[in-house]
């Protein structure tokens, strides 16, 4: 398998930007509600959770899934 030159990049910078104590998607998925209350209470959500935040930083699939949720939340108050 060759991978396209982007992909490689990514990984590699993937792999050297991680943490000893970074979460994983599940974990994320789990906190992702009260992370998003923190935000709608205007309160510093990446200072309360910090992994958290990390992770939406380095993951577009959770970052995606957090931008949802606080758009609906946003939404329907």
């Amino acid at each position: 398998m060759i991978l396209e030159p982007t992909t490689l990049k990514r990984i590699v910078r993937s792999v050297l930007s991680t943490c000893p104590d970074e979460i994983g998607c599940d974990e994320c998925f789990e906190q992702l509600d009260r992370f998003v209350e923190l935000k709608l209470a205007g309160k510093n959500a990446a200072e309360a959770m910090p992994l958290v935040q990390d992770h939406l930083d380095r993951c577009p699939d959770c970052r995606e899934e957090f931008e949802a949720l606080l758009a609906v939340l946003r939404y329907m108050t």
